[in-house]
């Protein structure tokens, strides 16, 4: 399907991307204010968040701000604060891009370290519930409102030697499905996508063999992005959706 919306579409929309430092994030970040939206920059390094404020204001869209939050760390009371100070600089909310995710290590299933795993468990999931439910009061207050989850290959269909990182998705799509339900009456539309394999550091360490020029950049895969935010997407809901689905490789 071709996801193509119109060029300020995402006008007068306030969109929180999480690890917006690069990658996938940094990308959706930058497209979503192409498209008119002033967005709210989360993210662990602080450097990295400014570089993508610069280019954002480069290219002449609405001025974004920078939150500095390591998801591994924060707490319920974080994301409560977080939601205070967005009401009150914005006043809305009408987008969550669930973005950042660790990958922790790849390893048979009786090796998984508990360190490890607990450290995806808190940033893939755990942080996104937390967030999500400080959020929502906001994103039900908008007319249009807008959360985007991400997942994996590895999240719809478990793989050998990727248990920890394929749990944390399968329980991703998981939370997608609930949400989706219980706010299926509300002007909140609730999806995933999975990106599919995409260049980016998170792909190289899963596959650093692998030759990156073959894969698709996450410009590549914006459109459906945007769509999923844009009212172009409004009927779209509780759906797990491949940004490539012809290739279907693990991200």
């Amino acid at each position: 399907m071709e996801y193509q919306i119109a060029a300020d579409s995402l006008k007068d929309r306030v969109i929180l991307v999480t690890g917006a430092g690069d990658g996938i994030g940094r990308q959706a970040a930058i497209s979503y204010a192409a498209h008119g939206a002033t967005v709210i920059l989360l993210g662990r390094t602080v450097k990295k968040l400014e570089a993508v404020y610069d280019e954002i204001e480069a290219q002449g869209s609405p001025q974004p701000a920078i939150i500095p939050l390591d998801l591994k760390g924060a707490t319920k009371q974080n994301y409560l604060d977080m939601m205070e100070t967005i009401e009150e600089q914005f006043g809305r909310l009408d987008g969550l891009l669930h973005n950042a995710g660790l990958l922790g290590v790849l390893s048979p299933f009786d090796q998984i370290d508990e360190a490890s795993f607990d450290d995806v468990m808190q940033v893939n999931v755990k942080a996104e519930l937390l967030l999500t439910q400080a959020a929502l009061p906001l994103l039900k207050k908008s007319d249009d409102a807008r959360l985007v989850f991400t997942t994996s290959t590895v999240g719809h269909s478990g793989r050998a030697f990727w248990g920890t990182y394929a749990i944390s998705k399968f329980a991703t799509e998981g939370m997608m499905q609930v949400l989706a339900d219980e706010l299926s009456n509300t002007k909140v539309r609730v999806n995933a996508i999975n990106p599919g394999g995409t260049r980016t550091g998170m792909r190289a360490q899963a596959f650093p063999a692998e030759d990156a020029n073959q894969l698709k950049t996450p410009l590549d895969i914006m459109p459906l992005y945007l769509y999923l935010m844009a009212p172009e997407g409004r009927d779209v809901h509780g759906e797990c959706i491949d940004a490539q689905p012809k290739r279907q490789p693990s991200k």
